[in-house]
């Protein structure tokens, strides 16, 4: 089979599972607190473990699909994941889940970025546009199943399907990659920087919890804020050390590449404004438009449908005759107006309208997933892409828990109300919420500007016109194969 074909496949299984992992599990987090008598506060280490445990491995995964390769480091995190997440759902106590989340989180820090650099060894940058254009089905459709299949899980079935969801697509992707996957290793990789491990997934580890409890302890809390203190003060220390080490852990030069820097700046912002605000939106149609957790995820679900038809309208059409640059200013320009339109939506708003702010919102960020990264390694040589793939889902990971932590904290900010004995966010204050993201969203538009589309030209290739029989062929092998393990 194609690599083209083969890669493809299992990495977007792979994306699928670990974005969708997020949250259908926030969906049912109130229920394994009921279930294990576990406090509000507390139950919130299902998350917190498995974005540290994401933290602390993802450094390492440029490294590790260098030196044993990327099939092998591939299918080795995938196989950690879909028997953790096995084992979460067997678990017996609240302390045996939080272990399994973090070895969960161990294979979902090494899938993601291993399958990107696997991804765009295979594609030249003239193929990474309309490749994307498929790719594009995790991103889109798992935030978006999420919230719908924790709702029916947990409501009609048992918190325990949450996790084994992942069994079936994992298990699939495995065996498709065992037959039709190919190695590849990188010649010439130096030994492991030990030290550059220790303080880069200690530091990002550090920083996503402080981060992720930030909204919960409260930002003034003294262990919220010595952690993310000394998370900051690590990651110093570890870019510091990167400098001066002879085989450093991940290549700090790829910052001086001008396309990978601005495009990497684009996606963090957008993952700030768009992931924040996809979280947001579930607990707000719950909260202050007396949604159930089904209905909510159904009404979020138009934003996939969005991102989908917008990634299709950007690879064949507007890419290629635009280039990046405008695409993503524009993209984040149209998140922060449907932002702005979420802050005049109440309970007497029609559903359907909701739906299309909803359906305008991922068309908006199809202006940002899908550019950003077709161009993000435009540049970068193949020896650099797993060390670039790393860094680049570092740094989205980050950005979608700042996001979170950022939007709650506005929320907590705002007017609340009484429900009984329990003070729950007023309207008003989810309003506060989506005000922020479209301000985020607005600089992430600034931040565009930077992006030389002369550096993205490579990716900017038309191709020759064919018939459209031929011209689609390979699009719909390459879509009936990526679609198999999903429906799996």
């Amino acid at each position: 089979m194609d690599q083209k074909i083969a890669v493809a496949v299992v990495y977007v299984a792979a994306m699928f599972m670990a974005i969708m992992d997020t949250t259908i599990v926030n969906v049912a987090l109130s229920t394994l607190g009921r279930h294990f008598h576990v406090s509000a506060n507390g139950v919130d280490a299902v998350s917190i473990g498995y974005l540290v445990s994401l933290g602390v491995f993802i450094p390492i995964s440029g490294w590790l699909g260098d030196r044993l390769g990327g099939r092998r480091t591939l299918l080795s995190a995938i196989t950690i994941f879909v028997v953790a997440s096995a084992l979460c759902g067997l678990s017996t106590s609240f302390g045996e889940l939080v272990v399994f989340r973090v070895i969960q989180g161990i294979g979902g820090g090494l899938m993601t970025p291993v399958g990107l650099a696997m991804l765009f060894r295979v594609f030249p940058p003239a193929e990474r546009v309309r490749a994307s254009s498929i790719l594009v089905l995790p991103t889109a459709v798992a935030p978006a199943l999420g919230p719908v299949l924790g709702g029916l899980f947990t409501t009609d079935v048992s918190w325990r399907w949450v996790f084994y969801v992942n069994v079936p697509i994992g298990i699939a992707a495995l065996l498709f990659g065992l037959v039709f996957l190919a190695d590849h290793r990188q010649a010439g990789t130096s030994r492991l920087d030990v030290v550059g491990f220790l303080l880069s997934g200690a530091g990002l580890g550090l920083a996503m919890y402080g981060v992720s409890e930030g909204p919960v302890e409260g930002w003034a809390s003294a262990d919220v804020l010595a952690t993310i203190l000394a998370g900051v003060v690590l990651l110093v220390a570890f870019f510091a050390h990167e400098r001066r080490s002879r085989r450093p852990l991940i290549d700090l030069s790829l910052f001086a590449d001008r396309l990978f820097r601005s495009t990497t700046a684009v996606m963090v912002v957008g993952s700030v404004a768009f992931l924040g605000t996809l979280y947001l939106v579930a607990l707000f149609f719950q909260d202050s438009l007396h949604m159930s957790a089904l209905r909510a995820g159904l009404t979020i679900f138009p934003e996939a449908l969005g991102v989908m038809a917008g990634s299709q309208v950007v690879s064949r059409v507007l890419y290629p005759r635009l280039g990046p640059r405008r695409l993503l200013a524009g993209g984040l320009l149209a998140i922060a107006v449907s932002m702005l339109l979420l802050t005049q939506i109440g309970p007497t708003t029609n559903e359907w309208l909701i739906r299309l702010d909803m359906l305008l919102l991922g068309y908006g960020m199809s202006h940002v997933f899908l550019p950003s990264q077709a161009a993000a390694f435009t540049t970068i040589s193949a020896a650099r892409t797993s060390g670039g793939s790393a860094i680049f889902n570092a740094f989205r990971q980050l950005g979608g828990a700042v996001g979170v932590a950022l939007l709650t904290a506005v929320v907590a900010q705002g007017p609340a109300r009484h429900v009984g004995a329990l003070s729950v966010p007023a309207l008003g204050a989810y309003h506060d919420g989506f005000v922020a993201s479209a301000i985020v969203a607005c600089i992430g538009a600034v931040i565009a500007l930077a992006v030389n589309d002369a550096d993205a030209a490579p990716t900017m290739v038309r191709r020759v016109r064919r018939s459209a029989e031929e011209e689609d062929e390979p699009e719909r092998e390459m879509a009936g194969a990526l679609l198999a393990p999903v429906a799996e």
